[in-house]
């Protein structure tokens, strides 16, 4: 599988050859430059150590870039989803003076049932005091979006909690 030999000047010109065709793929296949040069060089070091030290084939570097890339979406993914379930909305948000225990438990738990999408347009509009164009930036999605997000967020709040106080 790994039949190139193992001099350092093959290796150099290998990897020149095709260096930059494996760096556009590893920007393709991952959310940020930093992550595609990240996959590359995991690539790179992963086939190298697997063909012991030998030139790997280019279809190897390729399917392994592939395969660290699905493996980094997931880990993040999973990150993602850990921090949020994580996220402690009394001890994050400055919450409004509320008169009873059950109305500031109702807004708590009305807050908790949004999407995370709209959780956070809610909390960086509301009490990070941030404008719709800076929750675009910080979100990395259109202003429309977030502003759609954050009617929506407030409909579905509004709704909630007239159930639940009535």
């Amino acid at each position: 599988m790994c039949d190139a030999s193992d001099s350092s000047h093959q290796w150099r010109s290998w990897l020149a050859e095709h260096a930059n065709r494996f760096h556009l793929f590893a920007r393709q296949q991952s959310r940020s430059e930093a992550d595609a040069e990240d996959l590359l060089q995991d690539a790179l070091v992963e086939t190298w150590t697997r063909c012991d030290g030998q030139v790997p084939p280019p279809a190897m570097v390729y399917a392994t870039i592939r395969r660290r890339a699905i493996d980094r979406a997931r880990q993040m993914d999973a990150r993602e989803r850990r921090e949020q379930s994580d996220w402690h909305v009394q001890d994050l948000w400055e919450l409004p003076e509320v008169d009873e225990r059950a109305d500031l438990e109702a807004l708590l738990a009305a807050v908790l049932e949004l999407p995370a999408d709209q959780q956070e347009v809610v909390y960086l509009r509301t009490w990070g005091g941030l404008s719709f164009k800076e929750i675009a930036a910080a979100v990395g999605a259109p202003l429309p979006t977030v502003a759609s997000r954050f009617q929506a967020a407030l409909k579905r709040l509004k709704s909630n909690l007239i159930e639940c106080w009535s």
